[in-house]
This record gives structure tokens, sequence and C-alpha cells, in this order.
């Protein structure tokens, strides 16, 4: 990962959160899984309010990518009303090993 993040610059965090219908459609399961393809790190985890919450990391562009896929495309059962993205800022090094959904 770290090298992945030199070839391509800039290292980016944001935190988001997902409204719509996120739960019960396996929404963290592919919301891990594309991460992993895109190579980003961070979290997901459900609430208590009915949204899917979380934090993405990794070079700028992929970052963008996991942004896109989570305002438009989520799981297939998914549908997705509206995404706040917060705290969006560069940082020096990746604070994950990897991608991750917490209970």
């Amino acid at each position: 990962m770290a090298n992945l993040a030199k070839a391509t610059g800039k290292l980016k965090s944001v935190d988001y959160e997902v409204f719509g219908r996120v739960q019960g459609v396996c929404f963290r399961m592919y919301t891990e899984d594309e991460a992993r393809k895109l190579g980003v790190v961070g979290w997901v985890k459900n609430t208590r309010q009915g949204t899917v919450t979380g934090q993405v990391q990794g070079p700028e562009d992929k970052v963008n990518s996991m942004k896109a896929w989570l305002s438009r495309v989520g799981s297939p059962s998914s549908r997705i009303d509206r995404i706040d993205f917060n705290d969006e800022k560069e940082i020096t090094k990746l604070q994950y090993n990897g991608f991750s959904t917490r209970y």
C-alpha cells in the first residue's frame, strides 16, 4: 500500500455517512469488497439511525473512486438517497492496514 501511495502522490482521508435503504441489503459487504478492489483502507459500519458510516483512506484518485462508488452504486439491493462526506483532508500516512466492517 505504501508503494502505491508514493506512486500516485497525495494521501487522502474522508469520513462518510450513507442515507437510504442501506441496511439489510449487504451494503457493508459490497463496500468492503469495492474498497479492497480499489486498494483503499478504512472501515464501514451500520448505525442505529439506519445509515451506514465509515472512513476511507488512500491515494487521492482511489479515494475519489470510492466516493463515487458510495454515492452512486452501493449494493445491488440498496437505494442511496444521500451521502455526506466530512473531514476530508490530506494525510501523511495511512491509519489502517486494510478495510474492515465494524460492529
